[in-house]
């Protein structure tokens, strides 16, 4: 954790940090806070020799060893860890305060931390800490702390809204977590990633101070580990970045996550982070309130952006659902499963190539368009269970299919959004005749016998896309509504790696 200088010394709630020309001394306060013991000269000896070890695993060079502490008769009194004093206007969270440029030394730390997680240790202790019910009891743990904390710090309904959020993305996500332990993304990281323990040298960045009084809370998800930091630069005010660095970590680590998880580990970091607020402000720090409600609401921000959601765009054909189905996935970085793609591709028919089948013939009759409904929410479930976000471009026309949709939605307790694209039935019509090149095989006269086959939606969000030419869909008040309906909180940074995430398999 970041100190604060005071007189050739430095202090945390654990320890203080002596120094004298370029080594600092750090010696472990004798106290017990309930997450660590160092009330025993036996304990703090082993603390040190332990931080070292750690350590030297992110930074060899800055910590030297452990020094004995004797009195003016030789008798050991106590333990020192021995480190290269680092400059303090070389930290990372100074240069960023100072507007100093940083990002060629941002992007090393997530070259260097994707290295360390490349050859970090791993096995069936340490992937335990990364399943979905170990993170659910961390989060349990920290929220309890925070309700512990008086009402003048965090308000109780942020605090709930929290607990909420966070208990319905683990509570679909088995799959994700167990496809991260299996893949081997459950390690011994950092821990306690802050821009403030980051030294950034000439000749790189130092990374320091690692989570050392307790392996369990080291153990953890690589992503995790990386959101720390991101959490910390978005904190610091330089959202941007931490963007940027969570696609770099990505890249270089080859870890490309759904951005739900990234979204949810940033906003676990940030409830930690306000956790530790909470014993400071205890132990007296005045200045500390408005922080705590800063990452409060950044953990309730997140959340809500990372909340797994099933979109369903529907209406007639011509209505325009494509291309609102295309620029919403643009805007959030959602897959988009099509009907017309899918039902070619089940009867093994390349999706350009016309088929000329009359209403409710062929492939499109009845059962054929059960199977295409069945085999899109299926995939849209398993999408939903890995923490992807789903549209399903579709008719939507048959409300048994879209009970069946909400069945899914609710079984991977995912947010349920449905859109009804309409326009007036010339402007539709045109739209069809003037298509080129499209999956689509409707014609006017097809659109106009599905208008009797279209069950009223009264749960759907309307979209009306009546304006003329093909961009209907991207015009911003045509638009915003839809975007408005899936994200109701505002608009969100785009949390997601460089390129798309992929299934396992």
């Amino acid at each position: 954790m970041e100190h604060e200088a005071f007189a050739g010394a430095a202090e945390t709630q654990s320890a203080v940090v002596y120094f004298a020309g370029d080594r600092a001394f750090k010696l472990k306060k004798p106290v017990r806070l309930g997450f660590l013991d160092f009330s025993t000269v036996e304990a703090r000896a082993a603390a040190c020799e332990r931080e070292t070890e750690l350590n030297r695993r992110f930074a060899p060079d800055v910590y030297l060893g452990v020094a004995e502490l004797r009195d003016p008769d030789g008798a050991m009194c106590d333990h020192l860890v021995v480190m290269r004093r680092m400059p303090t206007n070389q930290r990372l969270s100074v240069l960023l305060r100072a507007a100093e440029p940083v990002e060629a030394a941002v992007r090393q730390v997530a070259r260097m931390l994707a290295g360390q997680h490349a050859s970090a240790v791993r096995g069936p202790q340490i992937s335990d800490q990364g399943s979905k019910d170990a993170t659910r009891r961390r989060w349990h743990d920290n929220i309890d702390s925070l309700r512990a904390a008086h009402g003048d710090l965090i308000a109780e309904a942020d605090v709930n809204e929290t607990a909420r959020l966070a208990d319905q993305f683990l509570a679909g996500r088995g799959p994700l977590f167990d496809a991260r332990r299996q893949s081997g993304h459950v390690l011994d990281g950092h821990g306690d990633l802050l821009a403030g323990d980051i030294f950034c040298l000439d000749d790189g960045p130092r990374i320091l101070d690692c989570l050392d009084f307790d392996d369990r809370l080291r153990w953890l998800d690589g992503l995790d580990d990386a959101a720390f930091l991101a959490m910390d630069l978005e904190h610091l005010g330089a959202p941007q970045l931490a963007i940027q660095f969570m696609r770099w970590y990505s890249e270089y680590s080859g870890d490309h996550a759904p951005a739900a998880l990234i979204h949810h580990y940033v906003a676990y970091r940030a409830i930690v982070r306000a956790k530790v607020g909470c014993i400071r402000a205890g132990q007296g720090d005045p200045t500390i309130s408005a922080e705590i409600r800063k990452l409060a609401a950044a953990a309730v921000r997140h959340l809500r952006a990372g909340a797994v959601t099933l979109v369903l765009i529907g209406g007639l054909p011509g209505t325009g659902k494509s291309a609102l189905a295309a620029r919403i996935a643009e805007q959030f970085g959602f897959p988009v499963l099509s009907s017309d793609r899918i039902r070619k591709e089940l009867a093994g028919i390349p999706p350009e190539e016309r088929v000329e089948a009359d209403f409710g013939v062929g492939i499109y009759a009845r059962p054929w368009t059960d199977r295409t409904y069945a085999e899109l929410l299926s995939r849209a479930a398993s999408l939903l269970a890995m923490g992807e976000s789903v549209l399903i471009d579709a008719t939507w026309a048959s409300a048994e299919h879209r009970r069946a949709a909400a069945a899914v939605a609710a079984q991977a307790t995912a947010e349920l959004v449905q859109l009804q694209c309409t326009a007036p039935a010339r402007l539709a019509a045109s739209r069809i005749l003037g298509r080129a090149g499209d999956v689509s095989d409707a014609t006017p006269a097809i659109a106009a016998r599905m208008v009797a086959d279209q069950a009223p939606w009264p749960g759907a969000v309307v979209i009306d896309t009546g304006s003329e030419g093909q961009q209907a869909a991207r015009q911003p008040d045509r638009v915003q509504p839809a975007l408005n309906a899936i994200r109701p909180h505002g608009p969100e940074h785009v949390w997601r790696p460089a390129r798309p995430y992929m299934l396992p398999g």
